[in-house]
């Protein structure tokens, strides 16, 4: 009876563990339906929600070159280093030494981990070495990871800053072309889904969402080798003249390409940590001044389109000076009786607001206006300055006077260097660019031919050796330019001792290749006439651009003699 009841027993307990067995069995059945059938959605969802993500891909930023093809700016890979404060604020005892590698301060990036604590993603340090990045690779310190980025490098530094400006830490232009042409040259960014792991590290790429598009190079009219010559000779005059700044722009004149535009000081554009902001302003574009006598041959070109004068037109300038109401306009010397000629020769104040009291304003208004002063040249740069023309109505005589030898009228160093171009080109007014091949499409006659020919050869007089610019001579080749030596404006009136010294010419004089104008502020050094500052610039520069544009020589006698079987000089 007893061994009946104990195989019963153990009957009755067998089939309970089966029961059990297989009330488990069907809950993990039924589990394992819900997870995979009924609740699949909604679980996969929240695995996405955590672990799928979309990131950026960074799109290459296109390069600037000159007009050779060199390169002003690209784009190199760098990385950037970022943390998950979640996952870093951790590992404290670790924060030393990341902090150590990466040169920041231990209490600060504590500090930035606290007060971020909630957040995912922060940048810890951008733009990194490669060799800085391979060390914190190798820390392997959880929440800690790289991220690849562009940064902007500039091959020729300071030389060039002013016309390529520069980007900001995420590669968009800040400044100068950079910024002009940001949507040619930045490109689009793509975007991809991935799956990230528990430490944010990608561990399987889901999807392209958007593939990016690099953004596309931009090629200058700049030339590299010209852009260097006057960065190197505006620099030199700068510290030797001990002067304030200093601007120049060179003009190809038969397309009206921006070849050269340099300013001092400069900057540098791949640190610019120590630069200040008044030393990354193009002061050829924004900036304005009073050009001073550079302003009269323009006075002449309208009295000879007047038909009131010729160029062999008599213009008393005795005794030196003359009144103008209450106002008296004075010359350095007494220079007498001259023709137009000598007025533009001897840069003379009397003989040219006498030219210009006998116009009429209106014409001279319109003649100035044709030329490009008082509004932009429409480069494209920005920050462009339009300078001063008031509108002839408000003149009166002393006005009229002064303005002739430019007082009361500002321009930027590119507005002057266009006008001149009008008299290189025999009166076409062309557009300035500064992109290879630009558009001409807008060019216009200002100015009849032959007037710009007789003006030519007067400049010719005034860098000749009887004129105020025989240091603007280039061997070989004929000079043609006018020298300004201006009186700087202050609260009170014009400085006594503070001066800006001009120089805008051209060559080769008998069919202009390049103009250039030369503006250097403030010189200090005892020296102060356009002549003796400026116009050497100009000489060397000109001369090292028409070599290597390999422009023929205008100005060749020794070769001229012998080809006629002359005898060489002694």
């Amino acid at each position: 009876m007893n061994h009946y009841c104990d195989i019963r027993n153990f009957t009755g307990r067998r089939v309970f563990l089966f029961l059990c067995m297989g009330l488990a069995a069907l809950t993990l059945v039924w589990r394992a339906v819900c997870l995979q059938v009924l609740d699949k959605e909604f679980l996969l969802s929240q695995a996405d929600a955590r672990h799928l993500r979309v990131v950026s891909l960074p799109a290459h930023r296109g390069k600037i070159l000159d007009r050779h093809g060199e390169p002003l700016a690209i784009s190199t890979p760098v990385e950037s280093v970022w943390v998950n404060p979640q996952v870093l604020g951790g590992e404290q005892q670790r924060l030393p030494e990341l902090a150590k590698l990466l040169s920041l301060d231990h209490g600060k990036v504590k500090q930035l981990l606290a007060r971020r604590a909630d957040r995912e993603f922060i940048y810890l340090r951008r733009h990194i070495s490669p060799a800085l990045a391979t060390q914190v690779a190798n820390l392997k310190v959880p929440g800690v990871h790289l991220q690849r980025e562009y940064r902007r490098y500039y091959p020729d530094g300071e030389v060039t800053a002013h016309i390529t400006g520069f980007t900001n830490i995420d590669d968009v232009g800040q400044e100068g072309i950079e910024l002009a042409y940001e949507d040619w040259l930045g490109g689009e960014p793509g975007a991809k889904r991935v799956v990230k792991d528990g430490s944010h590290n990608i561990i399987e790429d889901v999807e392209s969402i958007r593939r990016p598009h690099p953004g596309k190079d931009l090629t200058l009219s700049i030339d590299r080798r010209i852009q260097y010559l006057a960065y190197r000779e505006l620099k030199a005059a700068m510290q030797e003249h001990q002067a304030r700044s200093a601007s120049a722009v060179v003009l190809d004149v038969k397309s009206g390409e921006v070849v050269a535009m340099v300013n001092q000081p400069s900057f540098n554009p791949n640190n610019r940590q120590q630069s200040r902001s008044s030393s990354m302003r193009n002061r050829a574009v924004t900036d304005v001044f009073e050009p001073g006598s550079t302003m009269k041959p323009f006075i002449v070109a309208c009295a000879l389109e007047n038909g009131l004068y010729r160029p062999e037109t008599q213009v008393s300038t005795s005794p030196g000076w003359m009144q103008v109401g209450r106002n008296t306009v004075r010359d350095v010397h007494d220079y007498g009786l001259l023709d137009v000629s000598g007025v533009i020769r001897k840069s003379s104040n009397v003989g040219i607001s006498k030219i210009a009291l006998s116009l009429p304003a209106e014409e001279i208004w319109a003649s100035l206006s044709d030329l490009g002063f008082g509004t932009q040249t429409f480069s494209g740069f920005p920050g462009e300055a339009s300078g001063l023309l008031s509108h002839y109505s408000g003149w009166n005589a002393i006005e009229t006077a002064t303005l002739s030898f430019g007082y009361g009228i500002s321009a930027t160093p590119l507005q002057l260097a266009q006008a001149y171009a009008v008299l290189a080109t025999g009166g076409i007014k062309r557009p300035v660019t500064f992109l290879r091949d630009g558009d001409v499409t807008g060019e216009r006659r200002v100015m009849p031919a032959a007037i710009t020919r007789q003006v030519r050869n007067m400049l010719e007089q005034a860098a000749g050796p009887d004129g105020t610019a025989p240091l603007a001579q280039v061997p070989g080749y004929r000079v043609a330019g006018k020298t300004g030596t201006v009186k700087k404006s202050n609260a009170g009136g014009y400085s006594r001792n503070k001066y800006l010294a001009v120089f805008a010419g051209m060559a080769p004089a008998s069919d202009p290749r390049f103009v250039m104008v030369v503006m250097v502020d403030e010189p200090s050094n005892g020296k102060y006439y356009g002549g003796q500052v400026a116009a050497p610039v100009f000489s060397k520069v000109m001369a090292g651009a028409l070599r290597l544009m390999a422009v023929p020589p205008d100005n060749m006698p020794l070769l001229e003699t012998r080809a006629k079987g002359g005898e060489e000089p002694a």
